[in-house]
């Protein structure tokens, strides 16, 4: 399995540490110094579904420069708190073929976060004891 370290830093900041690449996640009434756990999961899929479009660009001969992704998403209304709505918006690249647009949904449709999120992964969380990060 692959593995994510994340420490405590200060109040409702915390760092993160993937493959050697450290950066935070904070809360914005806590001083707002960096994105939120819940906007990183967002961002995963815009960014997932992003790099799934430029790699279909770019195996179908199409320049992905001008290739975008916007992410509007929503929090659920009632309890549990969780995301309720995300809207994934792709800007194909300028003279992106008509006849190519089909396929590069369903390739953006089955990026492996989009994949991960509608087949739920097994996932447990344990309390251990001291942490070792």
């Amino acid at each position: 399995m692959e593995r994510i370290e994340v420490w405590h830093e200060d109040v409702d900041r915390f760092g993160i540490r993937i493959r050697g690449h450290e950066f935070e996640v904070d809360q914005p009434d806590s001083g707002d110094a960096a994105p939120t756990p819940t906007e990183l999961f967002v961002a995963s899929l815009a960014s997932c579904v992003a790099f799934y479009a430029g790699r279909f660009c770019t195996r179908h001969g199409v320049d992905p420069r001008g290739l975008g992704v916007t992410c509007e998403w929503a929090f659920a209304e009632d309890r549990p708190t969780r995301v309720a709505r995300i809207e994934v918006r792709v800007a194909t690249p300028p003279g992106f073929p008509d006849d190519k647009r089909e396929r590069l949904q369903a390739v953006v449709d089955h990026c492996t976060v989009h994949t991960s999120i509608t087949m739920s992964p097994q996932i447990s969380i344990e309390l251990a004891g001291a942490a070792t990060v």
